[in-house]
């Protein structure tokens, strides 16, 4: 006479745990992220002419004006774009920072599955797994 098995079944859960990242792994994205922010700090600093501030870079680059004002114009709005993608990717950075020290780093924002470590380590700010992200960008 046969017996039940006492162990659960083996079927696969329809959602993956949502457990954060491991405190080594978290610890090494969080390095990571600081060396990507102190990175871009230093280069928008270099961008600006060193410790010059934001006002004086915009003076100094319109004492250079070459008197064509559409190139002029070209090159302020690049340079706003430039700040734009900066300033996105310093929030990023911070924010992703921020999750490391919380302990969330590593789990979707939207629907808090496990993150992909190959997706962290291709985009260690990424706050959604690749579904999300998806349907974010839609």
């Amino acid at each position: 006479m046969t017996t039940p098995s006492a162990t659960p079944s083996a079927t696969p859960s329809a959602t993956p745990s949502a457990v954060p990242a491991s405190a080594p792994l978290s610890d090494t994205f969080g390095l990571q992220l600081q060396h990507m922010r102190d990175d871009l700090l230093a280069r928008i600093r270099a961008q600006r002419g060193g410790a010059v501030g934001r006002a004086e870079a915009a003076a100094a680059r319109k004492e250079q004006a070459s008197g064509d004002w559409a190139q002029d114009d070209a090159e302020q709005d690049l340079c706003i774009a430039m700040d734009e993608r900066e300033t996105a990717e310093l929030t990023a950075l911070d924010q992703a920072l921020q999750r490391v020290a919380d302990g969330s780093y590593g789990l979707c924002l939207d629907c808090g599955v496990n993150i992909p470590t190959a997706r962290l380590h291709a985009n260690p700010s990424a706050m959604r797994c690749v579904a999300c992200q998806e349907a974010q960008e839609r």
